[in-house]
């Protein structure tokens, strides 16, 4: 069953994309998978995941993925699944609401499988990898202002600010001096101008990642407004999953995984206590931590596969407590694409 719920429409069916997804095995094994249990891969992509899981026991699954070229490309493993699995185009940050109103209850694993796809990079419409020509899109979903948009209506110091936060880029000052004094002369449209443009500030030395890599970064979680959705991604999925259930998720940035981190210490603990609070009504810890420590992929998976090395898995299993009422993640003081893009 595959269904485009931003548009109301069937999704267009689509051949079938081969994919190996990072730490697939281990994701798999931590997620517990036992035949009757209901799961969802918030993160659907190419289906590596999903795949796995159905092949690992008689489950159902609820697939859920921004990106309609997803969604598309999902025909052929849902039509394979004979029912065990449904396709939601959907924000992860709304799993929990769309999987009850699918009528999927006592979930026994949620996946986060984050960032970019090797789907989404590879295809140069897209806009998101400097290394292809193409326009300067970066949008997972189809709505939305793109990477141009924001480089066009974004003043200097806001560009400084999201290069330099969300890309963790020294010289984001300059690169964004840079992109304002170019568009002065012509609007910043393709890939190739932006990282033309970036590359004359940030300097390279042979073996090091491309002088563009932190500015793309950068854009791209901001388009997508990617940690926010995760924070909220990470709450619903405390609230769907039933007393014993697991979390797995795979973070390839580090504030992604800091957020993923800071989440499971605050829910993975009793609260602090307060003097303004009486004992009983301190929360409870609604996790278990399962992984002291991220898992990361070992020499041989890197080698095969080089985007795997920033990869890092966490788990954890729910307890019986309530979810926790209130977020446990900082987020960077930002603005929000609408808000840039809302300005006359």
């Amino acid at each position: 069953m595959m269904m485009g719920r931003d548009s109301g429409q069937p999704a267009v069916a689509g051949g079938p994309a081969p994919h190996i997804p990072v730490l697939g095995p281990q994701a798999v094994e931590l997620l517990a998978v036992r035949d009757g249990g209901v799961y969802v891969d918030a993160t659907f992509g190419a289906g590596g995941h999903s795949r796995a899981m159905l092949a690992a026991g008689k489950i159902r699954i609820l697939g859920l993925d921004r990106d309609p070229a997803a969604i598309a490309l999902g025909a052929d493993p849902v039509e394979r699944a004979a029912g065990r699995l449904t396709l939601v185009q959907a924000n992860f940050a709304d799993l929990d609401s769309v999987a009850r109103e699918l009528g999927f209850t006592a979930v026994q694993g949620v996946l986060l499988d984050l960032g970019v796809s090797s789907m989404q990079l590879d295809h140069a419409e897209r806009g998101f990898s400097f290394r292809l020509e193409g326009p300067l899109d970066m949008r997972m979903s189809s709505s939305g202002p793109s990477a141009a948009d924001i480089l066009a209506r974004a003043s200097e110091p806001e560009l400084a600010s999201i290069i330099a936060t969300l890309g963790e880029e020294r010289h984001a000052r300059a690169v964004a001096r840079a992109i304002v004094a170019a568009r002065r002369q012509q609007a910043i449209r393709t890939t190739s101008e932006l990282a033309t443009i970036v590359a004359r500030v940030v300097r390279g030395h042979p073996g090091d990642i491309h002088p563009a890599t932190r500015t793309f970064q950068a854009l791209r979680i901001f388009v997508n407004d990617e940690l926010r959705s995760l924070a909220e991604a990470l709450a619903a999925a405390e609230r769907l999953l039933a007393p014993g259930g697991r979390l797995v998720t795979i973070a390839f940035h580090s504030l992604e995984d800091r957020i993923v981190k800071t989440f499971l210490a605050a829910r993975g603990r009793a609260a602090a206590p307060s003097r303004h609070l009486p004992e009983k009504a301190r929360a409870a810890p609604s996790f278990q931590i399962l992984t002291k420590r991220p898992i990361v992929p070992d020499d041989a998976e890197v080698a095969a596969n080089p985007r795997a090395r920033s990869a890092k898995l966490r788990a954890a299993e729910r307890t019986s407590a309530a979810a926790h009422p209130q977020r446990a993640e900082a987020l960077p003081r930002l603005p929000t694409p609408d808000e840039i893009m809302g300005r006359r």
